[in-house]
């Protein structure tokens, strides 16, 4: 979700190597569906910026002439104004900083832009930080999340068996926490990763619920991402649609209440090109 807009972008996989991009108006529960890719789209090493106009992104295709790389579009548009090439799955991605900075994560030698593209002089590029270009979704999706106001309650205690369907398994699980935005002392919703790379199933293994002080917990369950909406609204994705749970006069609606924004299940690859008004950078 962008920070100072009412804008959230959605990345929509399926088959494993397809992904549409979506772009979702919080304020009226619309969308609009932009192009696909085919390839992987890596979610938690890519940002948006607080205004929602542009996407950072880590994608790749393991095929010339790029094998991955880092990009900025304008969503929901995939369309490159500036690329740059990786070549592996270490790092990869970045964060908006502020309006007019980006911290790339990338190598110092994985700096240089592709060539055709360019970046404003208004656009401060630099690495991420130290170990910049390295790792996986780690540091760069929990330095995100901090940001965005979750706290790491749980380390978690990873466990791995050669007969388990799961490769990492945690007991416990890894648990963030992030307080209601409107009633902090009332609700707080937890994510809680419990295991990584299911045989045919997620890659992360995610559970949500949310904890009130007065009325127990919500229970989501196996679920795919979930996030409080500027308005104190619960947002969340379970089973290839997006979910909001009304906030009124201070409580929050039962999870059997939630209205079914979008069902993007039956979503198939169709080739969209983007509009001029995607291929260009603003002046400011």
């Amino acid at each position: 979700m962008a920070r100072s807009a009412p804008t959230a972008v959605v990345f929509r996989r399926g088959p494993s190597k397809q992904v549409l991009l979506l772009r979702w108006n919080l304020a009226t529960d619309t969308f609009e569906a932009g192009q696909w890719l085919k390839g992987r789209i890596y979610e938690r090493r890519c940002d948006l910026s607080a205004d929602g106009q542009f996407l950072l992104y880590f994608a790749a295709s393991y095929r010339q002439p790029y094998f991955s790389w880092s990009a900025i579009s304008r969503p929901p548009y995939l369309t490159a104004l500036a690329l740059w090439p990786k070549g592996d799955g270490w790092g990869g991605g970045g964060h908006f900083k502020a309006g007019n900075e980006i911290a790339l994560n990338h190598r110092l030698r994985e700096m240089a832009l592709a060539d055709g593209f360019r970046v404003p002089k208004w656009l401060n590029v630099h690495p991420f930080g130290p170990g910049s270009g390295w790792g996986e979704d780690e540091p760069i999706w929990s330095i995100r999340l901090e940001r965005d106001g979750w706290i790491l309650a749980s380390g978690g205690r990873a466990g791995h068996s050669l007969q388990s369907e799961t490769w990492l398994e945690f007991e416990p699980p890894i648990i963030w926490e992030k307080p209601h935005p409107v009633v902090r002392e009332r609700y707080t919703l937890r994510m809680m990763i419990r295991g990584i790379k299911q045989r045919n199933g997620p890659w992360y293994l995610t559970e949500h619920d949310v904890h009130s002080s007065e009325d127990g917990r919500y229970a989501i369950g196996r679920s795919d991402w979930a996030d409080w909406s500027p308005n104190g609204d619960l947002l969340l994705a379970k089973r290839g649609s997006l979910f909001r749970v009304r906030f009124s006069s201070g409580t929050l609606a039962p999870l059997a209440q939630a209205e079914q924004v979008i069902d993007l299940t039956n979503a198939k690859f169709e080739n969209r090109v983007a509009p001029p008004a995607a291929l260009r950078w603003p002046k400011k």
